[in-house]
């Protein structure tokens, strides 16, 4: 028998009815009903609940375990009574008697907050605790999201004849942007690697080199400031590079790949492919930015033609463009508008209400 488990804490149900069986996780909760402890046993994979005999010594052991530590459980699969069925659980028709219980790791302090919680934590606290805190649902969830997107990426490109290659981290520094984040050499004092900001230079040499397509989730590192739209230090993203390939061919590849994955990993509407293409020109002049948000329905319409009919000297002769927002607006959104416009290089912006 294996020594610390022979299943996971989401495998046992009906079937396994008189089976005996081992277990191995954390303590969630316990629930101590005099003549009997109830605990729930948590791993990776889901929540078994487990009990004790009616013995003196089980029960006062049991319930003297702290919360969150390691433990490992042996015992005889039950069918739970129908008043105690839990159908939230994927194992909630079943429990485990418990024969022998050994603690792997117990816990010893106070714990600085609850695992699984809504409440608001503090991020220094969360990251000082980082164990604790991954055992958390959602940060665990987000974890095997990640794992199964990245695993999706790869079999969509490897379906498209791609080949993953892994180029190099420590190299030499390179103007591609942003500033480098350098690595001092031990064995070349004064002299530095730098972290590459993308695999631009690795990816046109294995072109030169003859590999056909390569592609790979690459980390690339970026000593810069924050933006709203980018962390500073590390990020990764899908990069690929194909030789003897149009503009066209690259976005035949790329749009099925974006395409597929947000339609299995997202509950979104999802625009099919061919994606929308439009000009840079196109976006600024309707949008007022070269990266436009579609599902935004305000655009941009320019009316100097229709003002130039008129006899309002500021209008006649000029560019006058204007956003046409149907309902009430309230001062705060006239506000942020005004905000808006300035941040897109409208800064005439005027708001104007019609009955129309």
């Amino acid at each position: 028998m294996k020594e610390y488990r022979t299943c996971t804490c989401n495998e046992i149900d009906l079937k396994d009815v008189g089976k005996k069986v081992r277990i191995a996780g954390f303590v969630q909760t316990i629930r101590d009903f005099g003549g009997l402890v109830f605990l729930d046993i948590r791993d990776m994979y889901g929540i078994t609940q487990v009990v004790t005999s009616g013995k003196d010594d089980d029960v006062d052991f049991a319930s003297h375990i702290p919360l969150e530590s390691c433990i490992s459980i042996y015992g005889e699969v039950k069918k739970r009574d129908e008043e105690t069925v839990n159908p939230k659980l994927k194992t909630g028709l079943v429990e485990i008697r418990i024969e022998e219980i050994s603690i792997l790791g117990k816990r010893t302090e106070n714990l600085p907050f609850e695992v699984n919680t809504n409440q608001e934590i503090r991020e220094d606290l969360r990251l000082q605790y980082r164990f604790l805190d991954l055992r958390n649902d959602r940060l665990k969830n987000n974890l095997l999201l990640r794992a199964k997107v990245l695993q999706f990426l790869r079999n969509e490109m490897i379906k498209q004849g791609f080949l993953e290659v892994q180029t190099p981290i420590l190299t030499s520094s390179s103007p591609e942007g942003a500033r480098d984040y350098l690595v001092p050499s031990r064995l070349h004092p004064g002299e530095f690697y730098a972290l590459p900001q993308a695999p631009q230079q690795f990816k046109q040499l294995l072109m030169v080199s003859g590999i056909d397509k390569y592609f790979q989730i690459a980390p690339c590192f970026r000593d810069e400031d924050a933006r709203a739209d980018r962390a500073p230090g590390e990020f990764y993203q899908l990069d690929m590079e194909m030789a003897y390939a149009t503009q066209e061919d690259v976005f035949t590849a790329i749009e099925p790949v974006i395409y597929n994955t947000f339609k299995e990993y997202s509950n979104k509407k999802i625009t099919n492919y061919p994606f929308p293409r439009i000009s840079y020109n196109e976006s600024m002049l309707k949008y007022g930015t070269d990266k436009p948000d579609l599902r935004n329905p305000l655009f941009i319409i320019d009316l100097s033609e229709f003002f130039n009919k008129c006899t309002f000297k500021p209008f006649i002769n000029r560019t006058v463009r204007a956003i046409k927002i149907k309902g009430h607006l309230s001062k705060g959104f006239h506000e942020k508008l005004l905000q808006y416009a300035i941040s897109i290089g409208m800064g005439g912006l005027r708001i104007f209400r019609s009955s129309r």
